[in-house]
């Protein structure tokens, strides 16, 4: 089973990598950095808070361990 811990240094560095594509993609469909810079952080904060939960959820389910 996971730390509450571990689960938020794992969301959270998957949404840094997150954050970077997403400016890199809003950038690239809207040639402005800032449009693209506000799109990659909104879905960051969405992201992190979904990750999170997800985590925390399937951290108490038992199906498919062995424990």
């Amino acid at each position: 089973m996971e730390t509450r811990g571990r689960s938020l240094v794992k969301a959270v560095i998957w949404n840094l990598i997150g954050l970077a594509v997403m400016a890199l993609v809003g950038l690239a469909a809207t040639g402005s950095a800032a449009v693209g810079g506000a799109m990659a952080l909104i879905n960051t904060a969405v992201g992190l808070v979904m990750y999170l939960l997800y985590e925390r959820i399937w951290a108490n389910i038992r199906w498919g361990r062995h424990v």
